[in-house]
């Protein structure tokens, strides 16, 4: 995008500013999560629904973390990657379709990770350029097939940023972070903010502490 379309563009919408960065969770009866509990959690390889190749490996090598500190055992994701591409699958929306109880036979999890990615890269808002993330996850017992979770976090690079200043230095601004955000890739450490927000337990319509978390039952 040019410059003069920057500019034209900022002048169109000045009015309108809009920042948002949270988790939004949409769980309200956690009776088949706690029924079910589960112990071990297979990550499934993120389905990318936007137009950044690296956004499904970005989010996958950092989903990890937060379940396991929440007190789950995840199953390797060396481990999964490379039992489906022997078994001839590479991507994510076939791999995503594999029946559940498939998925338990060849991994031995008790749940499986469900994740698609509606939002990643850097983008030019109105007088603000900024690097967002956005994802959805639901956790399905590899047993039943219910449903035990399901939640979506945003997270965005201009969080906790004030925006002051005149016009043109706003739009100097955002030129210059829409270049940073592309050249540092800033969104795989944005992506990072998201995927623990939407991934560790949480009180407020998270997943559930695991049996592996000195918080199991408490919180």
């Amino acid at each position: 995008m040019t410059l003069k379309k920057l500019f034209a563009k900022a002048a169109a919408a000045l009015c309108i500013l809009s920042l948002t960065a949270c988790a939004t969770q949409t769980v309200k009866d956690y009776s088949d999560f706690k029924e079910n509990q589960p112990r071990s959690i297979l990550v499934l390889p993120p389905i990318n629904d936007t137009v950044e190749v690296d956004a499904s490996n970005s989010v996958l090598s950092q989903a990890t973390f937060p379940l396991a500190e929440s007190g789950y055992y995840v199953i390797p994701v060396t481990l999964m990657v490379e039992t489906f591409k022997e078994n001839g699958l590479t991507q994510p929306t076939d791999i995503q379709a594999t029946p559940a109880e498939k998925l338990h036979q060849i991994f031995g999890a008790d749940a499986a990770l469900y994740i698609s990615i509606s939002k990643y890269g850097t983008v030019y808002k109105v007088i603000a350029s900024e690097s967002v993330v956005t994802a959805q996850a639901k956790l399905v017992d590899l047993k039943t097939g219910k449903l035990l979770w399901q939640g979506s976090a945003t997270a965005s690079s201009e969080e906790g940023k004030n925006n002051r200043g005149g016009l043109v230095s706003l739009l100097v601004s955002a030129v210059i972070n829409q270049i940073i955000g592309t050249v540092s890739e800033q969104s795989h450490n944005v992506a990072g903010i998201a995927t623990n927000r939407l991934l560790h337990a949480s009180p407020n319509g998270g997943i559930l502490y695991g049996q592996r978390s000195p918080y199991f039952s408490k919180k």
